[in-house]
């Protein structure tokens, strides 16, 4: 796998490393939330949804970075599956989320686009 697509990967779990606190600690605060979803508007009821979908975003950047890091050992098969399948559910996720609330269309852009520069770059070089 190219630099450009493991690069994308370390900056796609980037991303994801950085709202994980923000959607599963922090959502309490009103800049935190209208940054996630363009509104200050409170939702307790989502308080518990809000800590799991964080920790799904911890378990994916975790899982690009465990791929970037066999393919650095003797394991580049498997470094490349977790990469691509990872980058493929980011991808799949921000459309998701685009498709459902089109306001957050940054938020969309922010998960999907660098996994997506992730496997174009590894198609592009073959």
């Amino acid at each position: 796998m190219n630099a450009v697509s493991q690069v994308f990967a370390l900056i796609a779990a980037g991303v994801h490393l950085i709202v994980w606190p923000l959607e599963s600690f922090l959502y309490g605060h009103p800049r935190v939330r209208y940054l996630l979803t363009g509104s200050t508007a409170d939702a307790p009821e989502v308080r518990l949804w809000r800590f799991n979908v964080g920790f799904y975003n911890l378990y994916l950047a975790l899982g690009l970075g465990a791929g970037v890091a066999a393919l650095h050992t003797d394991d580049r098969a498997t470094g490349r599956a977790l990469v691509l399948f990872v980058s493929a559910f980011m991808i799949a996720a921000g459309v998701t989320l685009f498709a459902s609330e089109r306001r957050v269309w940054r938020g969309a852009l922010a998960q999907a686009v660098p996994p997506a520069v992730v496997v174009i770059a590894h198609l592009v070089a073959g």
